[in-house]
């Protein structure tokens, strides 16, 4: 069941069974040597109603199932010596084999593309997907080139296994499904999703310890209002991320026109500030998570 690796920058492109669901709208199996966690935050709040609710369908695999009695070892020492374990190949493909799951594969690993809400979007749109974690010093080289189809990171630093990425994985693109979000309109207006981040958000009271919200958000003019949201995610992106309006191309005419009317800076490195009252906001919620490469 060996698989042609993904190289690390490329597209994910839904192999045999992704579509095999059983009514959800997204199908993704998790490997790992310790499901009962993963199976834990699996369950709760978005992603918990969302495969009751049937639009998600998880299923976490203990690789140890897979393994010989009595200790179900799923690790030995590297050849040529050195520090740490290697996960054996044997208890994961036997495991992955097993259960026939939906493709592509992806290992967690340091190496892999980097995670980000493009390539969250495309996992939501294949119909099914499998996450691998890794544990120890590394997998057996063999399973990165003949099991798993491709690699993802979700950030330039080491933690000792998988399951924090593939959490973090699972969430990003389950958002995306049709249906799982209350707010059809949620996913499109957060951070990332128009290569931007996400406005500030308030809620009541409308004057907390002397911090008034935004004049235009209680004015009733659902118009300005959204030219107040868009002006203040260019604004934040620039201040914080300029990188992503690099990307985009920088500023349109219509971008500075929409920066102007609020008062907002409108060259990449100023501060992003609002006047008349309007503010500027605060974080936008989004951060990194590990890379679950569970290597060095």
């Amino acid at each position: 069941m060996a698989a042609t690796p993904e190289p690390p920058g490329g597209s994910v492109n839904p192999g045999p069974g992704a579509n095999r669901l059983a009514g959800a709208g997204l199908r993704v199996d998790v490997f790992t040597i310790f499901p009962e966690p993963v199976e834990s935050m699996a369950s709760m709040s978005v992603i918990g109603r969302a495969r009751r609710a049937g639009l998600l369908d998880v299923r976490v695999r203990d690789l140890r199932a897979a393994a010989a009695e009595p200790h179900r070892q799923v690790d030995d020492a590297p050849f040529g010596g050195g520090a740490g374990m290697v996960m054996m190949p044997g208890p994961l493909f036997a495991a992955v084999e097993a259960a026939d799951p939906p493709r592509p594969l992806l290992y967690l690993s340091p190496a892999g593309r980097r995670f980000d809400q493009a390539m969250a979007a495309e996992l939501a749109r294949s119909g099914g997907f499998s996450l691998l974690c890794g544990r120890y010093e590394e997998v057996d080289q063999r399973v990165r080139d003949h099991l798993a189809d491709g690699e993802v990171s979700v950030g330039d630093f080491v933690l000792s296994g998988g399951e924090i990425g593939a959490l973090a994985v699972l969430e990003a693109a389950a958002r995306l499904v049709p249906g799982v979000l209350g707010n059809r309109e949620s996913p499109a207006d957060e951070s990332f999703a128009d290569g931007l981040l996400e406005y500030p958000h308030y809620t009541r009271p409308a004057d907390f310890r002397g911090w008034a919200v935004p004049e235009v958000l209680r004015s009733g003019d659902h118009a300005r209002v959204e030219r107040w949201r868009r002006a203040q995610a260019l604004a934040r992106t620039l201040s914080r991320r300029p990188d992503l309006i690099a990307a985009r191309g920088g500023l349109d005419d219509t971008d500075r026109a929409l920066l102007a009317e609020f008062g907002l800076a409108a060259a990449p490195g100023d501060a992003a500030s609002g006047s008349g009252g309007e503010g500027k906001g605060g974080g936008d919620g989004a951060g990194p998570g590990g890379d679950g490469g569970g290597g060095p």
